[in-house]
């Protein structure tokens, strides 16, 4: 085609290409709403080497229709995309044919529900506003926003179904589930007269004489009788339960065979009363009255291997690590002491309390971290890193911290009370938050014990009743634990 023809048909086409290898056709029936860069297709090409000379080299053409993304949810409004409200007294347009038109566009191209927000404020902008794509603050209120958190984390369906639950709080049984009548069971805060062993049995010294009561038949065995003169101020298992260790107000300490209820050694050092026994897995602690710690071991003929003096009061608190490594001591002069084995002299010397120092536990779950507990004036649980030697944190109770015990199933720990309120208390750690507070004992809580499974503890007060409570889950599934009621909430007797 020449050059004269090419600008008497008004198209600018490429050389070598007619007006017969491109024929454009106008949609008949598109409705007049439709944007004109719409209004055409392309409906033959007389060779693939024609789409390539479409171009121009001022412009790039498109052989295909375009795509119109549906913008509907695209909240528009936001970025000033609606047109200004006519001004009060400007002529309208003759017949309004114009704004119709502008309307119908804009349903068309972004949707039906753009129509929705005709009501913007003013100012908002039209199309051709230098506002356009621009950010605006949204007024609207966070509740509307997609991003909004109330509905990434409330409103939507699917954040629900990928969030965790919240773990509803574990319930403990507000009573105990079996109470055993211990009459003589003395009001004692120094003594430490009721151990349960690793074979579920059960040992309570009452007065002179020390029984046992098995957890699994409910049968109570006469372990021995110190006679009229003497009393049983300590038990203790050692870890395999099959002997048990008994100190005396004379301070002796007694070993005996659990299972055949013979006495298998007699050992002295003390000068008076051995309020409180230890075991490790050769060595056999004991703290008196007379302010000293003695070390026993079965191998040897002596009484004693070894003598710790640090107390300057009654030693009444006593508890080995569970790696056998460290001892920890606690005495009426308020000190809580911490040894080892290569030294006569205690490598810790913690003063923070501010009365006797009975209550001793050491963490099953964490090595180096001791628990331990003050008395009336003190009524605090101070959590200590036995190897920095720094206090961890601390808790005030309210009462007389007579016992802690950990669970070997759970990181958490159970205190029991005196003055003012006996009670006992289970707590979480390390938020120290209150799981469960019990109560039931009307004098105060001095003895305590944890079941081999490590789920039911016993309590045993100056009101002569041992009582069973199940506080912890078990290891295996830590659900709720639940009152089973498989004993009789009866009033049974132990001897």
């Amino acid at each position: 085609m020449d050059p004269q023809a090419r600008r008497k048909s008004g198209l600018n086409l490429p050389a070598g290409m007619n007006e017969t290898s491109l024929r454009l056709d106008t949609l008949a029936n598109q409705s007049p709403s439709v944007s004109s860069s719409s209004a055409f297709r392309v409906t033959s090409v007389s060779s693939p080497r024609a789409i390539s000379s479409l171009s121009s080299p001022s412009k790039t053409s498109v052989c295909s229709d375009r795509f119109i993304p549906c913008r509907s949810a695209s909240r528009l409004h936001t970025f000033g995309l609606l047109d200004k409200p006519a001004a009060a007294g400007s002529p309208a347009k003759e017949g309004g044919g114009n704004e119709t038109y502008a309307r119908l566009l804009k349903c068309e191209l972004f949707g039906s529900d753009f129509g929705s927000f005709s009501s913007s404020p003013a100012g908002s902008g039209g199309l051709g506003s230098p506002n356009m794509l621009r950010f605006k603050t949204d007024h609207s209120g966070g509740s509307n926003s997609p991003y909004s958190p109330s509905i990434l984390r409330q409103d939507s369906g699917s954040s629900n179904e990928g969030s965790t639950p919240t773990k509803p709080p574990r319930k403990v049984p507000k009573t105990p589930h079996k109470v055993l009548d211990a009459p003589s069971l003395q009001d004692d805060f120094y003594l430490n007269v009721v151990d349960w062993s690793s074979q579920n049995v059960l040992a309570v010294g009452l007065g002179t004489c020390v029984y046992l009561w098995s957890a699994s038949n409910s049968r109570v065995t006469k372990l021995c009788d110190l006679g009229p003169n003497d009393s049983v101020c300590s038990v203790q298992w050692t870890r395999e339960g099959s002997y048990i260790s008994v100190g005396t107000h004379f301070g002796q300490v007694q070993v005996w065979d659990g299972t055949q209820c013979k006495r298998v050694r007699t050992m002295g050092g003390h000068q008076t009363r051995t309020g409180v026994l230890a075991w490790n897995s050769r060595i056999l602690a004991s703290g008196s009255r007379d302010r000293n710690i003695l070390q026993h071991d079965l191998r040897v003929p002596s009484d004693f291997v070894s003598k710790l003096v640090g107390h300057k009061s009654e030693v009444c608190g006593l508890k080995w690590s569970h790696d056998d490594k460290q001892l920890a001591s606690g005495g009426n002069d308020n000190q809580l002491l911490v040894w080892n084995q290569q030294s006569q002299q205690p490598i810790l010397k913690l003063t923070e309390h501010t009365a006797a120092v009975k209550a001793i536990a050491w963490s099953p779950h964490q090595s180096g971290l001791l628990a331990s507990g003050g008395g009336t004036a003190d009524r605090c649980i101070r959590f200590w890193n036995t190897t920095t030697g720094s206090q961890l944190n601390h808790i005030d109770t309210g009462s007389q911290v007579c016992n802690l015990a950990w669970s070997k199933n759970v990181n958490e720990l159970v205190s029991t009370h005196g003055y003012s309120q006996n009670q006992i208390m289970v707590w979480k750690y390390p938020s120290l938050s209150k799981v469960a507070t019990l109560t039931g004992h009307s004098l105060r809580v001095l003895y305590l014990a944890m079941s081999p499974d490590g789920q039911t503890i016993v309590t045993g007060a100056g009101d002569e009743t041992l009582r069973f409570w199940n506080v912890f889950p078990s290891m295996k599934a830590p659900a709720p634990v639940k009152d089973t009621g498989l004993w009789s909430l009866g009033r049974t007797h132990i001897r």
